[in-house]
């Protein structure tokens, strides 16, 4: 299996225009993808913002299972981390966010209105990794297209301040990945959710890997998706990309049966999965 690595040199640019521009913001929004919330954690990001007040923020909830996102929520109140899961698109969103926000920096707040600064303006910084979501929050949240969205990575190249409806000032920037994956598991997911240029990886590779986690988990998704059977996904997992392959009507071309299935799992036709699981923390790298 060939390791999935993907470090453009606007990234570590990016970082460095993060760590300078930090002490302007009053919060940092880290946003993960609720169906990889710790593998779509840049490790490198902690280390920048340190003790900037911050917010994690789940995106892509709605094509999360919502028992997991629930968990992971749970996780991170019960170790003092502040969380929310949103769908972006929902006219919800910016009260979400406000809310949490008010919450986090009360002090801070009351601080200024003490000295006689009502309706202070609020500074935040967006960060996370490439197709997280954050050009389509941003957009949501100053209710125009004005940060370019599209659904594959690398998309946003530089940094802009945006303004909401309700006043919140908010530094987009590129989405940044970390030099090199310890995990190959980390890599593969981010793969598998659209995090990593489809063209640095094997299709069939990333597919395998979210096979075996389907059957375990999801498995009504496939059985729906491709007409299958339980006996058809005890099958070893080529045979059955294999069989997929033939039923999309594709014989023997499993690369681009492999395409199909990564459009169908990121498009949620193959129903709301998370593939990273609180029970597994000590797998995926948590101290």
């Amino acid at each position: 299996m060939a390791i999935i690595q993907w470090y453009p040199g606007h990234m570590a640019k990016a970082i460095r225009q993060v760590e300078e521009k930090l002490k302007l913001v009053d919060i940092v929004f880290e946003l993960v993808d609720a169906r990889i919330p710790v593998s779509s954690r840049n490790p490198m990001i902690e280390d920048v913002i340190k003790d900037k007040p911050h917010l994690l923020i789940l995106t892509k909830a709605d094509l999360a299972d919502p028992r997991e996102t629930q968990k992971w929520l749970d996780y991170y109140k019960k170790n003092h981390e502040y969380a929310i899961a949103l769908n972006s698109k929902e006219p919800s969103t910016e009260n979400i966010i406000l809310k949490k926000t008010q919450e986090i920096l009360a002090d801070r707040i009351s601080s200024r209105a003490e000295r006689g600064i009502k309706n202070s303006e609020i500074r935040s910084m967006c960060i996370g990794i490439p197709n997280v979501g954050k050009s389509t929050l941003l957009n949501h949240l100053v209710n125009k297209k004005v940060a370019i969205t599209g659904d594959r990575p690398g998309v946003t190249k530089k940094q802009q301040w945006l303004k909401s409806r309700r006043g919140l000032y908010l530094l987009d920037t590129p989405g940044i990945l970390w030099p090199k994956f310890e995990d190959q598991n980390v890599g593969n997911k981010l793969a598998f959710t659209g995090a990593i240029k489809d063209n640095l990886y094997a299709n069939d590779d990333v597919v395998l890997f979210g096979l075996n986690i389907f059957i375990q988990k999801y498995r009504e998704g496939l059985i729906e998706r491709y007409h299958l059977n339980d006996e058809d996904l005890a099958l070893d997992l080529p045979d059955l990309l294999l069989l997929i392959t033939q039923k999309l009507g594709m014989r023997d071309d499993y690369d681009r049966a492999s395409q199909r299935i990564l459009l169908d799992a990121r498009k949620g036709k193959l129903g709301r999965f998370t593939l990273d699981f609180v029970e597994e923390l000590s797998e995926l790298g948590d101290d």
